[in-house]
């Protein structure tokens, strides 16, 4: 019998969505943008700016969207064994830099970057008798060099966070109007950004932008899709092009409906844990 009410911390933010967070006893801290968030093992947050955050997207309605995406025997084991994962609702900016960091990368890596522009860009402050540096603004980042943001283990992806810095700071790409369009046209111009594909921008819609039909498609769940839907979705490639990303992505959608990022969290969380990956 599933549960729709709990919340498991935990796992939730041990999957991939984000990754400036530490456990610090009973609580996980992490930074989400301009906030610092302090939450206890049943879900309970304490926001250092006292903002008002549905973190774990609360209102979602998790029995409808569980049923929904329950199309087999896989995807009803992961949901059964990963019991409380939530879609988390992030900070946009950080999220976007996080994921451009991200292309090409690992966990703990990934962490270790983000971590490093926060230190050299971020402000410095103490909550909970802990130090921690908030998320750089994009004009701190849109002024940064090109040396500065390397010197952060970023490689050649600075250039790329410089210009999605300077493209968000100029409103050129806004960040509420992407909620609140369609799917199709909030990718369409995430991905004007340079260093912006598919699976990037998906993992943006997904995780801060509410677009819950987004389905990012890296090795991970390429190799599930193999593994498990070989004959339903015909993967015959381990690289895909942009055009053979959107045609998966449809029939991904065709087939687990309109809430078809939650089902790719539950599945991507199971087979990390199967061949125990490392977290945060």
């Amino acid at each position: 019998m599933v549960n729709y009410k709990i919340i498991n911390v935990e796992n939730s933010i041990n999957s991939g969505q984000v990754f400036l967070w530490k456990k610090n006893k009973e609580f996980w801290n992490g930074v989400n943008g301009d906030d610092v968030l302090s939450i206890d093992k049943n879900g309970n947050i304490n926001s250092y700016q006292n903002f008002k955050i549905d973190f774990f997207r609360q209102n979602d309605n998790l029995e409808k969207i569980i049923k929904s995406i329950s199309k087999d025997k896989t995807v009803k084991m992961a949901v059964k064994k990963f019991q409380g994962l939530r879609i988390l609702r992030q900070d946009p900016f950080q999220c976007l830099i996080s994921f451009i960091v991200s292309s090409n990368s690992n966990i703990p890596k990934i962490k270790n970057n983000l971590e490093k522009i926060s230190k050299k860009f971020g402000k410095k402050i103490k909550y909970h008798n802990q130090e921690f540096f908030l998320f750089p603004n994009p004009k701190k980042l849109a002024k940064a060099s090109i040396n500065e943001i390397t010197s952060c283990g970023v490689g050649y992806r600075a250039k790329f966070i410089k210009e999605a810095a300077k493209i968000i700071d100029l409103k050129e790409i806004d960040f509420d109007y992407l909620k609140k369009c369609n799917y199709q046209d909030a990718k369409e111009n995430i991905c004007q950004i340079p260093g912006v594909g598919g699976k990037v921008a998906d993992c943006v819609l997904l995780f801060s932008l509410d677009k819950l039909e987004a389905v990012p498609l890296d090795r991970w769940i390429i190799r599930i899709l193999e593994k498990y839907y070989l004959k339903k979705f015909e993967i015959t490639t381990k690289t895909i092009t942009e055009k053979q990303y959107n045609i998966l992505h449809k029939k991904i959608v065709n087939y687990f409906g309109p809430y078809a990022g939650y089902s790719q969290q539950f599945l991507f969380k199971m087979e990390r844990e199967n061949y125990k990956k490392k977290w945060l």
